[in-house]
């Protein structure tokens, strides 16, 4: 009798969404997600005025207060668990309860605000998780190559820098297939299996 292993397993990993106040986060993990994104938007109020800066986003009227969750399945055998964090500061305790379990990060950023990111991007170093970085191409342009925003952010060489639009769910499934490709070959490299 010959054992056929993995036929028919299905592997889940889970996937944070990470980036500054208004990059995007909310809208890529709604772009892609095949089920209701579950979000905690809550509508910004006066107690924000001062300490979130919407100058650069001016029409948001919401924010993340939690996190944002979706369900994206990459082909029959990988579902991705997608979870979004909240952007501000005020918020981060519950960063270390969102990333338990994940197998890495997706740091969206915009290029006008690239500050912004340098938190999460610290976060994720600081707790060895894999991340890559996606430029969300607002309004369809990327303003900045992928390489004059790694020097700008001072990652390593290995880190993959992706153009994305957080709109479009084809984009932002790249983005995401680059995560678990570069996951994989890091894992591949500390156990010497050949890619």
């Amino acid at each position: 009798m010959s054992h056929r292993p993995n036929v028919g397993r299905v592997t889940s990993a889970k996937i944070v969404i990470a980036g500054g106040f208004g990059v995007g986060k909310t809208t890529l993990v709604g772009s892609v997600s095949e089920i209701t994104p579950l979000t905690t938007e809550a509508i910004m109020t006066s107690a924000g005025v001062g300490v979130d800066d919407t100058r650069q986003v001016p029409g948001k009227t919401t924010t993340t207060v939690a996190m944002d969750f979706g369900r994206i399945s990459i082909d029959r055998d990988l579902i991705l668990y997608l979870f979004g964090t909240p952007g501000q500061t005020r918020f981060w305790f519950m960063w270390d309860e969102l990333v338990r379990g994940a197998i890495g990060a997706v740091v969206l950023v915009d290029t006008r605000r690239l500050a912004d990111c340098f938190a999460a991007i610290d976060f994720f170093e600081h707790r060895k998780l894999p991340y890559v970085v996606a430029i969300n191409c607002f309004d369809g342009t990327q303003f900045h190559s992928e390489q004059d925003v790694r020097d700008a952010l001072a990652i390593s060489p290995e880190v993959p820098v992706l153009p994305c639009d957080a709109r479009g769910r084809e984009s932002t499934k790249q983005v995401l297939i680059g995560l678990v490709e570069y996951v994989l070959n890091m894992r591949r490299t500390r156990t010497g299996i050949p890619a």
